[in-house]
């Protein structure tokens, strides 16, 4: 059965209504005045609260509203030996259950009180159904949310997938034409270089021909670079397959633009520990990764800037990062930089970044970027330690 407080200055009222509830098997608790029934209301947490209108010390009109403000699972009857009908509507407003009127009738009492506590356990009931209500829509948003971000997550890995594919098959057609085209314009650009040199030696002496002799085999020889970088994009070249210390290619690959670096006045910042074991590779492979975006780099900070390099690893992998404070890639670009052919350099080729996929695919490894227009780009490398 649940919990009573009866609250009332007249000792006979304490006496009488506690033996009443008792009878019906009730918890009963007394206190005298309004404070000392709102300190037992805060330790006893009661179901109900037989209240007087008329106290000493605290008011029942006091006590009422700080019960229903601050306990609300409790519930309140008023005494009140005043039976006008303003004082009725104020203790309603105020929160009141109900009211019962001095002197009373104990059956009545009885009534009242166990009509207030079914009224009690079916709104509590209900709060509780509202509350699990609410508690099962949060969890149902909760999964909701949860399928929503798994999807968006598969989806972006399903493109991530099909833009590889299709990354892929633009290599491998590339592989066949390039392979074919090296072989149809080596040819007849042999045939222009030895003619060519024939005719250098055939004018020796007149040094304004000798020039253009000499910028024609320049272009002959710019020309089989670009069929070389065609073929390296496509085709994995010779390779020699060896024990290698990543930290010490990077170190190689900016000791080659260290005079470029102080040139353009970037600056290096480095994090390569704990060195990670060395892997199997082939070093010039690895050391054309870092190469070509340490160039990219460079190309994008001409009035000096940072070059970040950081690496870690773990059982599985190595992880590098290459950052720059340049100006960042266009968002237009991002879905390009690792083609073929695209470039936004004057004079590039639109190979680096070609090359770098290529050869971190062969490693089984992974390459992202992560960008910030006008505040740099930064690649993610990830390489497999067993390939």
């Amino acid at each position: 059965m649940e919990k009573i407080l009866v609250v009332d200055d007249e000792k006979i009222i304490l006496e009488l209504t506690s033996m009443i509830l008792r009878n019906r098997g009730y918890e009963v608790i007394t206190a005298e005045n309004g404070r000392d029934g709102l300190e037992l209301v805060e330790r006893e947490a009661p179901a109900l609260v037989l209240l007087d209108y008329m106290m000493p010390t605290m008011d029942g009109m006091t006590a009422l509203r700080r019960i229903r403000q601050n306990h609300p699972r409790t519930y309140v009857i008023m005494f009140t030996g005043k039976g006008s009908e303003k004082i009725a509507v104020d203790l309603m407003k105020a929160g009141a259950s109900d009211y019962i009127l001095k002197p009373f009738n104990n059956h009545d009492l009885v009534e009242r009180i166990e009509h207030v506590l079914r009224l009690r356990r079916i709104e509590l009931n209900n709060l509780e159904l509202r509350e699990e209500r609410e508690r099962l829509l949060r969890e149902i948003a909760g999964w909701n949310r949860e399928l929503e971000q798994r999807v968006a997550d598969k989806t972006r890995e399903l493109e991530a997938a099909h833009a590889e594919i299709v990354q892929a098959e633009k290599l491998a057609t590339l592989g066949h034409l390039s392979a074919g085209m090296a072989h149809e314009i080596r040819n007849p650009l042999n045939s222009i270089s030895l003619f060519t040199q024939i005719l250098k030696s055939a004018i020796t002496g007149d040094s304004e021909k000798e020039a253009y002799t000499d910028k024609i085999l320049a272009e002959i020889e710019r020309i089989d670079d670009i069929l070389i970088k065609v073929l390296a994009t496509s085709k994995r070249p010779r390779f020699d397959l060896q024990l290698v210390s990543v930290a010490e290619i990077i170190d190689r690959a900016l000791e080659k633009i260290d005079v470029q670096l102080q040139a353009q006045n970037v600056v290096v910042e480095k994090n390569l520990l704990p060195e990670p074991p060395p892997f199997l590779a082939d070093a010039s492979e690895i050391e054309q990764i870092f190469s070509n975006l340490f160039v990219n780099s460079l190309h994008a900070m001409p009035q000096g800037g940072r070059i970040g390099v950081r690496m870690k690893h773990d059982r599985q992998a190595i992880d590098i990062e290459i950052s720059d404070s340049g100006g960042g890639i266009p968002e237009e670009n991002l879905s390009k930089i690792f083609e073929p052919f695209f470039t936004t350099k004057a004079r590039g080729t639109g190979f680096g970044l070609s090359v770098v996929l290529r050869i971190v695919k062969t490693y089984r490894g992974q390459i992202t970027v992560e960008n910030q227009p006008g505040e740099g780009a930064t690649f993610h490398i990830r390489l497999p330690l067993s390939t």
